[in-house]
């Protein structure tokens, strides 16, 4: 921490905490990720033995390279590799279970609508979310959580992603390497979808728990922002990666400290202003929301995939009223 010591003391302290938040996302990442290598080479075993899928599979990228191990692929999740955000399908789920009452599920409700409709993350529709998750999971034991959390991805998960972005990950796979969702939520939440997606492993929020219960605190901050390349910068290390191979995609310009690290970043469905930070810094573009190609720099767009879920018209007006 010395070399923080020309910072102010508040700015100091968030510098802190986000490096808490990432290195304790990449310790618990590292922890699950031989579980999940294991299934991944079942769900492997068990893709090759469906080729009639294969077939309406969008074609991959022609980036990565094949057999570059010191390379990887961090993947955002809200609205990146998942339309919407998993922490409010999470709390949809929860509310079925009868884990809180209706006026939080309202909540919970227009948050989730704001962000499907402006594809941005608000700072305080994020914060009100964070916080009204750790008090209905406080008390809970995490294994119960995490057997929930299968069956929410079922009900209201696996039918929110974009095959653009999963093929974009497979393509990595395929390749060789490891790729790890990279998300601001729960790491149990984002470990199961990223098993369930056959990827390498997740970096989350670390919510603390005590002898296996939650105990309503969070691991330094949210895996949010420069957390997030605070975490890709811990893993990084540990794996022994060169972060000038690897690369990330996100939509949001939140994630920019994150992109800026690889030498690949993408832009997927992106924000206005992350839109605009790509174009200018010549990075690649892809977008899913709509039938049309995303504007592109450098290289073709890999294939365009149709509006998948209802307001996606609505979303790319407000976009345009936006810019």
């Amino acid at each position: 921490m010395a070399a923080l010591g020309w910072l102010t003391p508040r700015r100091r302290s968030a510098t802190a905490r986000s490096v808490l938040a990432g290195e304790a996302a990449a310790e618990a990442a590292r922890k699950s990720s031989q579980e999940l290598a294991e299934l991944a080479e079942l769900a492997a075993r068990a893709s090759e033995q469906a080729g009639s899928d294969e077939a309406s599979a969008p074609p991959e990228p022609e980036f990565p390279v094949v057999g570059d191990d010191l390379a990887a692929a961090f993947f955002d999740l809200d609205n990146t590799v998942m339309q919407g955000a998993a922490l409010f399908h999470f709390g949809r789920g929860l509310y079925k279970r009868q884990f809180f009452q209706r006026r939080e599920l309202a909540r919970f409700a227009w948050q989730q609508a704001w962000f499907r409709l402006a594809g941005v993350e608000d700072p305080e529709h994020m914060q009100d979310a964070r916080d009204s998750a750790l008090s209905i999971v406080k008390g809970h034991r995490v294994s119960e959580l995490m057997s929930i959390g299968e069956e929410i991805y079922d009900e209201y998960m696996a039918d929110r992603i974009w095959p653009g972005t999963r093929a974009l990950a497979q393509a990595h796979l395929d390749a060789g390497q490891k790729v790890w969702l990279v998300t601001a939520a729960p790491v149990e939440t984002a470990t199961i979808i990223a098993r369930r997606l056959g990827l390498t492993g997740a970096l989350g929020t670390v919510a603390e728990s005590v002898d296996g219960v939650y105990t309503g605190r969070l691991v330094g901050e949210p895996l949010h922002g420069p957390a997030k390349a605070e975490a890709v910068r811990a893993l990084a290390a540990a794996e022994g990666l060169d972060l000038s191979r690897c690369a990330a995609y996100s939509d949001s310009h939140n994630d920019i400290p994150m992109l800026s690290l690889v030498g690949h970043p993408y832009a997927i469905n992106p924000d206005a202003k992350l839109r605009k930070h790509a174009r200018e810094r010549e990075w690649r573009l892809r977008d899913y929301r709509t039938g049309r190609k995303a504007a592109k720099v450098g290289i073709p767009a890999a294939a365009g995939v149709g509006a998948l879920a209802g307001g996606t018209a609505a979303a790319v007006a407000l976009h345009r009223r936006r810019r």
